[in-house]
């Protein structure tokens, strides 16, 4: 309870010293760094899906229609579904799964990498939450 107690007597002391404008310069640097970073950190929406089979480019797909792809690989098939505005890997042959586990691709950017199949699913936009190098 000391402990508060010293906490209200150094809040006290410095609420001497504030004035009205020092209270408005706080409130703008709030609402500035608020929207700052709701439109700073949105990531860019994704304009199509790239999917690459052996390296090579398999597919460029937009991703304003639904459908589903089947991309063939070493392992076999590797089923692709695209939604408006995003996709996903639902299903691969792979032995650990960890690209049909990545969920939903939504940020330009974004990439599912199915490594024994040989398939990957990269979304593309004009602007990418990162790039390659600090990825």
């Amino acid at each position: 309870m000391t402990k508060l107690f010293a906490l209200r007597r150094w809040l006290a002391a410095w609420a001497v010293h504030l004035r009205v404008g020092d209270g408005l310069v706080l409130a703008a640097a709030l609402v500035f760094c608020v929207v700052s970073a709701l439109s700073l950190w949105q990531g860019g929406r994704p304009d199509k899906a790239i999917i690459k089979a052996g390296g090579k480019v398999f597919a460029e797909v937009d991703l304003a229609a639904p459908r589903m792809l089947e991309v063939p690989g070493p392992l076999g098939t590797t089923r692709i579904e695209i939604q408006p505005g995003r996709a996903r890997v639902a299903a691969d042959p792979g032995p650990r799964q960890y690209c049909v586990r990545q969920g939903w691709l939504v940020s330009a950017g974004a990439v599912a990498i199915c490594a024994p199949n040989q398939v990957s699913l990269a979304l593309s936009g004009r602007h990418a939450d990162y790039d390659s190098l600090n990825y």
